[in-house]
């Protein structure tokens, strides 16, 4: 009997495969085979190490302003699973997913998929049922053997890649780029965020004939008092408002996200209020979320080095005046020690451990904190953290909480957020 109930649905996925992560394409391109879809009428599959979120926010909000009905694929969830398949910006209610994932269960057979591989094919099937006039895909590992691979995008969209999941991907920048240049497609085009991918990308792109586009070369922003704007050969979109994601690095974004939309603009135009438009309302939970009062707290998802740096990036933006105090858990696959060293001036961390079987133990994270600056505190768990940071914090001071998504969650469900 089949699961009547999405939360039943998902327990049912769960026990579906023994491990949460198998990377290769043969058995979901299997399951996907027999559920014959229909392609997707525009496809943009997004990979990176960090900012994938961010680029998938703004792609939707500006095709959204355009009047485009917009299909969005992303991963993981703070608070619902739903958050994870959206239509026109809004997700997916449990019905219509739960007869998507019925409609996987029986076209897969004794095929044993992973929680992500099952989750992909139910949003490729919610996708070809509404039929949007665009389909925004978010790599959730890798690209070359992720599951969202089964697509061939019209458009590669490439955030920057740096380390982490060096346990499947490796462990230095060309590795992790030959798994993410997984997403090009020989003659459709391709946009970098980074003006200096891994050679390994470039090389890819090459091969196949995929004409990369790169900051700084094929196109250009810049920033200056009255907004910012971009270029990109006869085409320049100027007095553009400031992204309604919070950090310098949203322009970057931004920018490979607008390069993109030119590249599509014969099957996808946009006008330049939607353009505006989308810029300021673009929202992403869980990245640099603010919540206001005597003591800020700041939620974000920076969970690896580079996430990290930027997290630190955007602080000092955003001084306060008094101290700032620091809740973190994170996995323990994750790297870290690095990932830690990259945030300084914080005056007393509390670390907790997550509600998930990849947590981190707590005590490893208060290793890597000790020779740091500030004190440093083992907590039960990270609702407890917050509650003690908020106890110390005085009005001026900040709370900041960050590391993994989990972590960012039980702040969300929590009183004191």
């Amino acid at each position: 009997m089949l699961p009547t109930t999405l939360d039943a649905w998902l327990a049912h996925i769960e026990a579906c495969h023994p491990d949460e992560i198998e990377l290769g394409l043969e058995r979901v391109a299997r399951v996907h085979e027999k559920l014959a879809l229909p392609a997707p009428a525009c496809t943009i599959t997004v990979a990176g190490t960090n900012g994938k979120g961010s680029v998938v926010a703004f792609l939707e909000a500006i095709l959204g302003a355009a009047g485009y009905r917009v299909g969005a694929y992303t991963s993981p969830h703070l608070l619902a699973f739903n958050e994870r398949v959206r239509l026109a910006s809004m997700p997916v209610d449990d019905t219509t997913l739960c007869a998507a994932f019925a409609r996987v269960e029986t076209a897969r057979g004794d095929v044993r998929l992973t929680y992500f591989e099952y989750a992909t094919l139910a949003a490729l099937v919610v996708f070809a049922d509404a039929a949007p006039d665009a389909v925004l895909l978010e790599v959730g590992l890798g690209g070359r053997l992720d599951a969202v691979n089964l697509i061939d995008p019209d458009l590669a969209l490439l955030a920057p890649i740096d380390l982490d999941h060096a346990a499947w991907l490796g462990d230095d920048r060309e590795s992790i780029g030959r798994e993410k240049a997984g997403i090009l497609r020989a003659g459709r085009p391709a946009v970098s965020v980074d003006p200096e991918p891994p050679a390994s990308v470039v090389a890819r792109a090459a091969e196949l004939g995929a004409p990369l586009h790169l900051p700084g070369r094929d196109y250009e922003y810049a920033v200056d008092a009255h907004g910012w704007r971009w270029h990109a050969g006869a085409r320049t979109r100027t007095t553009l408002p400031r992204p309604g994601l919070f950090g310098r690095h949203q322009y970057a974004n931004a920018a490979a996200v607008l390069t993109a939309l030119e590249l599509l603009r014969e099957r996808l135009p946009v006008g330049q209020d939607a353009v505006r438009l989308g810029l300021l309302e673009a929202h992403l939970p869980g990245r640099f979320e603010v919540h206001p009062g005597a003591v800020e707290t700041i939620l974000d998802v920076a969970h690896n080095p580079h996430g990290v740096r930027a997290l630190a990036g955007a602080l000092a933006t955003r001084p306060c005046e008094g101290r700032t105090l620091a809740v973190v858990g994170m996995l323990q696959d994750k790297a870290v020690e690095a990932a830690l060293a990259e945030l300084d001036d914080v005056a007393h961390w509390y670390v907790a451990p997550l509600p998930v079987a990849r947590s981190a133990d707590p005590q490893r994270l208060v290793a890597a904190l000790q020779a740091r600056s500030g004190e440093v505190e083992a907590c039960a768990s990270i609702d407890v953290a917050g509650r003690r940071a908020h106890a110390a914090a005085s009005p001026g001071d900040r709370v900041v909480v960050f590391g993994s998504f989990h972590a960012v969650a039980a702040a969300l469900r929590s009183d004191w957020a």
